[in-house]
C-alpha cells in the first residue's frame, strides 16, 4: 500500500508475519512476567480512563457538550476519523502488538496532553468562552483535514485494488498526491491544529503547530529516504515537481 504517507504501495508481508500471534507466540507472551505486567498496566490505564469518563458524565458533561455544539461536533468527527482511518489502513501499516499495550498507551500521551491543554488555557488564563466564530472555524478546519486525510486513504486503497500485482513498484502521483507528497500527514495536522480553536487557546495553538511541524519534518525525512532508495530518480523527479506538505510553501 503506502509507507506512511508517501504514496508507496507495498504488500507488508514481513510486518504481517511479525504481528500475527500463533499459539506458541501467545504462550510465550503469557509466560513472560514483564509482558504480563505491561498488559496489566495497560488494562489499568483503560480502566482509569473509563472511571474518569464516568465521573465526567456524572458531573454533567452531557450538558456541557449540549451548550458547546462546536466542541461536541469536533469530538464526534474526531472519533469517526480515528475509526475510519484504522479501517482504511492496509495491513502493512497497522502495527498491532497485543503483548505491549503500555507502549501504545504512552504513544497517545502527547495527544491526550493536547486535548487537555486547550480547555485548561481557556479556563485558567482567560475564563469565559471562546468566540463562536473561532470555534466554528476550528470545526471547519477539522472537517477539511478529515476530507484530505481520509480521501487520501481511500485513494490509496482503491489503487491497491487496481494494481494488486504491482504493489511494490507503483508510485502514486495522482489525485491528492499530485499536489503534495504527504496529504495524509497534512490532513492529520489540520485535524489536530483545529482543536485549540475550539477553546480560543492561542498558546496551545502555537505550541501545537511547532510540535506538528517538527514531528512531520522528521517523519517525512525518514520516509522519503526509503522512497528514494526504492524508486531512485523517479521519486527525485516527483520531489522536484511537488511540495512536501504545504502547497507552494514546504
Amino acid at each position: 500500500m503506502n509507507d506512511g504517507d508517501g504514496g508507496l504501495e507495498s504488500n507488508g508481508r514481513d510486518l504481517r508475519a511479525t504481528t500475527s500471534l500463533g499459539g506458541d507466540q501467545w504462550a510465550a507472551a503469557e509466560a513472560s512476567p514483564g509482558q504480563d505486567l505491561r498488559l496489566r498496566l495497560g488494562e489499568l490505564a483503560i480502566l482509569l480512563t473509563a472511571v474518569v469518563g464516568a465521573v465526567a458524565l456524572g458531573l454533567g458533561i452531557t450538558d456541557y457538550l449540549t451548550d458547546h455544539p462546536y466542541v461536541f461536533g469536533y469530538l464526534l468527527a474526531y472519533a469517526g476519523f480515528r475509526l475510519a482511518d484504522l479501517i482504511l489502513r492496509p495491513d502493512a501499516e497497522i502495527s498491532i502488538h497485543p503483548r505491549d499495550p503500555l507502549r501504545r498507551a504512552v504513544d497517545e500521551l502527547p495527544l491526550l496532553l493536547l486535548f487537555a491543554a486547550a480547555p485548561f488555557e481557556r479556563t485558567y488564563l482567560y475564563g469565559g468562552e471562546a468566540s463562536g466564530w473561532i470555534a466554528a472555524f476550528g470545526l471547519l478546519m477539522e472537517l477539511v483535514g478529515l476530507w484530505l486525510a481520509l480521501g487520501s486513504r481511500i485513494q490509496l486503497t482503491l489503487r491497491l485494488g487496481e494494481d494488486e500485482g504491482q504493489r511494490d513498484s507503483i508510485l502514486l502521483r495522482t489525485g491528492f498526491y499530485r499536489y503534495v507528497r504527504h496529504p495524509i500527514y497534512l490532513g492529520t495536522c489540520l485535524v489536530l491544529f483545529a482543536w485549540p480553536f475550539e477553546y480560543g487557546a492561542p498558546i496551545v495553538a502555537v505550541i501545537t503547530l511547532a510540535v506538528l511541524l517538527a514531528v512531520m519534518q522528521r517523519r517525512i525525512r525518514r520516509e522519503e529516504e526509503k522512497m528514494v532508495a526504492r524508486f531512485g530518480e523517479e521519486y527525485e523527479s516527483y520531489r522536484r515537481e511537488t511540495d512536501s506538505l504545504i502547497p507552494n510553501i514546504w
